[in-house]
């Protein structure tokens, strides 16, 4: 998984950054009460469809559950990726809406 390797926090910008070929796809969140809310993911057109909005978000998901933050997923993308990858889902937040 060496592209997740490549997968930057950006704690100044409050986002995720994943560089591929000179462009930058993004997870912005807010932190709140010792949760990630992610609100927006944006993969540039050139690189839709490569699987590069994934492996930004389980990047994303790594580096949440190696500091022991829970996730809400405001962004559809965010929601739609945890819904395909159950063993992540422990890293919801238990109060998150739904």
């Amino acid at each position: 998984m060496g592209e997740i390797d490549k997968v930057e926090h950006n704690e100044g910008e409050s986002r995720y950054e994943l560089n591929v070929d000179s462009q930058v796809a993004i997870a912005d969140y807010e932190r709140r009460d010792g949760a990630l809310l992610f609100t927006h993911t944006q993969v540039p057109a050139a690189l839709e469809g490569q699987g590069i909005g994934s492996k930004l978000i389980g990047g994303a998901l790594q580096d949440a559950r190696s500091k022991g933050l829970k996730v809400v997923p405001l962004c559809a993308f965010v929601a739609a990726y945890l819904e395909r990858h159950p063993e992540e889902q422990d890293l919801l937040a238990v109060d998150a809406p739904g």
